[in-house]
């Protein structure tokens, strides 16, 4: 494949992926608003609650983006099954690359790209992660100003 078009065809899953990804992360958001009033013991576990649930999403959005790579992957005929695209999908994203796995030289280039997609997507998903659990933070410490 001429390296325009595995330039085309990866800026159209970066830009979904990070479409996809703003709107889950939008969704997910109220998880972050603080409800009114003081904290307490009840409200500090619906916190726990956001957490768990909004990592959950995390981890589901994350799949979903690799899986729409490897569904990319084997729809080009660029890996022989599904299983595989899925796997060499997963190691690529994560950017752990076992290496096991190769695209064909004529799509390469898309998967050096999802690499990269990743990095950032997953380092988007830790920062909102992080805000999450600063938040559970701050609470414990007003419930122990307020004890």
């Amino acid at each position: 494949m001429p390296l325009v078009m595995q330039l085309v065809v990866a800026s159209a899953m970066v830009l979904a992926t990070i479409l996809f990804h703003l709107g889950v992360l939008a969704a997910l958001l109220p998880l972050l608003q603080r409800r009114g009033g003081p904290p307490t013991p009840r409200s500090v576990r619906g916190d726990v609650q956001g957490i768990v649930a909004a990592a959950t999403g995390l981890f589901a959005l994350h799949g979903a983006e690799i899986w729409a790579y490897a569904a990319l992957y084997y729809a080009l005929g660029a890996l022989p099954d599904f299983e595989t695209a899925l796997y060499f999908s997963t190691s690529t994203y994560t950017t752990i690359g076992y290496g096991d796995v190769l695209l064909p030289r004529s799509w390469r280039l898309v998967g050096a790209i999802e690499g990269a997609n990743g990095i950032i997507l997953l380092g988007w998903s830790t920062a909102f992660f992080v805000g999450m659990v600063r938040r559970i933070r701050l609470v414990e410490t007003e419930l122990k100003i307020d004890s």
